[in-house]
């Protein structure tokens, strides 16, 4: 059976690498500065950045991130993983990562997106060779409604999940991502909490030719609804405000977990990043149920159906 049937609901469109000229990269644009415009104005950084690889390379560690799935999988079963679903995709720089891993080894992307979607196939995709390409399907389609099978890893990231503010939809979406898993597949989500998480507050972090900034704008206590940005700052002065806007629930750990064994999942293990002295942050190869009262935490949360 072609593994593509896995899919078995209907979805609203395909996206393919093929016929999508790769954009200019980031070291090219910054290389080439200072850009000018048709009229010899010279253009800002923020003018000629591309905020999807500003985001890649501040926010997403994808050969990081399936390097712990994949090992915690393995650690599980005693095999290795093959087939992996990922929610809220994006510009499917996990999914690109994932079939890198081995021949074996094939990725279907879905998001709501199709302009991301397609930036992804154009700069990421592309990248690979074409035998590579062709273990990967990215998807136009809404994750709360899909029906797939047999799936091995299913990854919702970057608090992606956070989207469903309601009890009654994150629980269904769990049941859905239940259902779509071998018997021998994990569902791995991430999280993040503390006093902090409940703070409005800005933080910068110097990237290479860039700053990053994450702004938490606006919560409500009473439904835990926040509104979230991604801003950019460039060492000309320029800025890209808002490139990115999240409005979503700050789950509880308590919660997830309550609504990921009403879904029919064990107890979830969790896996919480761990600051180093030099600044770097690397995720503990144990599960622990406790963990001291960070202000700032975040984790991984590995779950399998019972």
């Amino acid at each position: 059976m072609n593994w593509v049937s896995k899919i078995k609901h209907a979805v609203n469109d395909k996206i393919s690498a093929a016929g999508i000229p790769p954009k200019t990269d980031w070291p090219q644009l910054y290389g080439g500065w200072p850009a000018t415009d048709e009229n010899g104005r010279d253009r800002t950084i923020a003018e000629i950045a591309d905020r999807q690889w500003l985001y890649e390379n501040s926010v997403q560690d994808s050969a990081a991130e399936v390097k712990f799935v994949r090992e915690r999988f393995h650690a599980l079963r005693g095999y290795w993983p093959t087939l992996l679903r990922e929610d809220f995709c994006g510009t499917a720089t996990v999914c690109a990562e994932w079939v890198k891993t081995g021949p074996e080894s094939r990725a279907l992307g879905f998001d709501l997106d199709a302009e991301t979607l397609e930036w992804g196939a154009g700069n990421n995709l592309q990248l690979l060779s074409e035998e590579a390409q062709q273990r990967i399907m990215l998807v136009k389609a809404d994750c709360s409604e899909l029906e797939t099978s047999d799936i091995d890893v299913l990854m919702a990231l970057n608090f992606s999940y956070w989207l469903f503010m309601d009890r009654q939809k994150l629980g269904n979406y769990f049941k859905a991502c239940c259902q779509s898993l071998s018997k021998d597949g994990i569902l791995v989500l991430d999280a993040f909490g503390g006093s902090e998480a409940h703070e409005l507050l800005t933080e910068d972090r110097e990237c290479e030719g860039f700053i990053y900034q994450w702004e938490q704008a606006s919560l409500n206590p009473v439904t835990m609804e926040m509104q979230c940005y991604l801003h950019f700052n460039f060492p000309d002065g320029s800025a890209m405000p808002k490139a990115f806007s999240y409005y979503w629930r700050v789950w509880s750990l308590p919660e997830l977990s309550e609504l990921l064994t009403e879904a029919g999942f064990a107890k979830p293990k969790i896996y919480w990043h761990e600051p180093q002295d030099d600044g770097a942050v690397k995720v503990g190869r144990e599960a622990r149920d406790f963990n001291d009262p960070d202000p700032g935490w975040i984790c991984y949360l590995v779950c399998e159906a019972e």
